[in-house]
């Protein structure tokens, strides 16, 4: 199973990614952790009680990679409740970077089988609720 830290400046969120549910998202998210894509990066849209997202090199929401990749949505592990990482998108199959982390499960299951859940935080839960909209991704590091 591979696992990461993504570094903030209000703590850090230590991930395992669902490898065999969804590798290409899985590996997609790596290749760009490990080529220092997020870092830096800051999470640019937060919504208390809903999600915290990041992952665009413009910080608007509308920037990604240059590419786009598949949805993986009918795999297990397809629950976004709290601490699990899903790609954000503009409608089916265009994701690429940016990439989101659920406060809890109040208000995220109409995103079951739509937004491919990839991760879930398994130590820092708590940093979760301390990011803010600005907030930065200092790194993401693989194991």
């Amino acid at each position: 199973m591979t696992t990461g830290t993504i570094y903030t400046e209000k703590g850090n969120m230590k991930i395992e990614f669902y490898d065999d549910a969804t590798p290409e998202t899985v590996a997609n998210f790596v290749k760009l952790s490990k080529d220092g894509f997020y870092d830096g990066l800051t999470f640019h849209r937060v919504l208390p009680d809903f999600v915290i997202q990041g992952g665009c090199p413009q910080g608007t929401g509308v920037g990604g990679p240059g590419y786009s990749i598949k949805c993986e949505t009918s795999g297990d592990k397809q629950y976004h409740d709290r601490g699990v990482l899903s790609m954000a998108h503009a409608g089916k199959d265009t994701g690429g970077s940016q990439f989101f982390v659920c406060h809890s499960r109040n208000n995220t299951s109409h995103l079951d089988g739509v937004h491919t859940c990839f991760a879930k935080v398994v130590e820092g839960l708590e940093v979760i609720d301390q990011i803010r909209q600005g907030d930065t991704i200092e790194k993401i590091v693989i194991d």
